[in-house]
């Protein structure tokens, strides 16, 4: 199984309307292989959180592979990015 975290550090509040529309279409998705899918924003417990994160775990590498590719996947992406100053990425097997 292959875990996917990505996180994020939304530029400006102002743009979180379009974040929170990027996220919702993120964990919309149903795509296969896919076994989990959560989105959300940082609950503020400590300081120096990121804005956002994404998990979503996938059944095997090919799985996320369909899933980094998937277009609307990356209409998303390209919409996340463009508000954020700063956005990391982890995948990791399981």
């Amino acid at each position: 199984m292959i875990r996917n975290v990505v996180m994020g550090r939304l530029r400006h509040e102002a743009d979180r309307m379009q974040l929170e529309t990027a996220l919702a279409g993120i964990a919309a998705l149903k795509l296969p292989g896919l076994l989990s899918n959560h989105t959300g924003f940082d609950a503020g417990l400590r300081g120096g959180g990121w804005t956002f994160a994404i998990t979503n775990d996938w059944q095997d590498a090919e799985s996320y592979r369909v899933y980094d590719l998937d277009p609307e996947h990356n209409v998303y992406r390209r919409s996340i990015v463009e508000v954020c100053d700063d956005v990391a990425r982890v995948q990791f097997e399981l």
